[in-house]
């Protein structure tokens, strides 16, 4: 596939998503290298959707350590059920944040980041890492991007 996106900005945020997904397949489509299929994807979603951070953590000794990511840099190792990353990782369920202010724990990488989803990549029924959306203004997320967050990560292979 070639490296230009098809973005679409004037639809509703499940036809962005929809129009998206098949492109992010095509990214992941032969490429066996993890590292750069995780770049993609961030890239992806980060020039479709302009949210102020779009990133991974992978699980690594215990701990979530940060992995490719779009946006200002960011914290790097974040422990088990703590924040919004560590969270989702303990509960092994998505989170979706309107207000990280008003989240118990939160981790504040940058004063700017106002709302996050928080998306749990599993392999063999484990949270392997997660995605991490940040937007700098709250209420940015929901169960639209739930969806279509956990097809695009179901498309990653460990």
């Amino acid at each position: 596939m070639a490296e230009d996106l098809h973005i679409i900005q004037s639809a509703t945020k499940a036809e962005q998503y929809e129009s998206l997904i098949p492109q992010i397949e095509a990214l992941l489509t032969g490429e066996p290298d993890l590292v750069a299929n995780l770049a993609n994807v961030c890239a992806a979603l980060k020039e479709q959707f302009k949210w102020f951070w779009v990133g991974f953590y992978l699980v690594k000794d215990g701990e979530l350590v940060l992995a490719p990511f779009q946006g200002p840099v960011a914290c790097t190792r974040i422990a088990k059920g703590k924040g919004v990353c560590g969270s989702a990782w303990q509960q092994e369920k998505t989170l979706i944040v309107p207000d990280v202010e008003l989240f118990p724990g939160h981790i504040a990488c940058s004063s700017l980041s106002k709302s996050e989803i928080v998306v749990p990549l599993f392999s063999n029924g484990q949270v392997v890492g997660v995605l991490d959306v940040d937007a700098d203004e709250t209420d940015q997320f929901d169960h639209v991007d739930e969806k279509y967050l956990t097809q695009i990560v179901e498309l990653i292979r460990f």
